[in-house]
């Protein structure tokens, strides 16, 4: 699995609001808020991340698509199926 950051960059502290009763549940069902919070926030910024990248290149996958939709694919005479 690639990740959209640098798992063994150092640890930074960082000062949080949350739900005052989803932070109890949490410690009360032994849940690794640090561990969590990193979960999710790498789930989220590879999701930006494609966004964005989807929004930069639709254009031209836009194009390409057109482009087979007319043409075909260079391999389609090579199909054995």
């Amino acid at each position: 699995m690639a990740y959209a950051y640098d798992r063994k960059a150092p640890k930074q502290a960082a000062n949080l609001s949350v739900n005052r009763d989803l932070l109890n549940a949490a410690r009360e069902s032994g849940v690794n808020l640090s561990a969590a919070l990193e979960e999710v926030l790498a789930e989220k910024v590879a999701a930006a991340r494609r966004e964005k990248w989807v929004k930069e290149n639709g254009a031209a996958i836009a194009a390409y698509n057109d482009f087979v939709a007319e043409n075909g694919l260079a391999s389609d005479g090579m199909r054995s199926f």
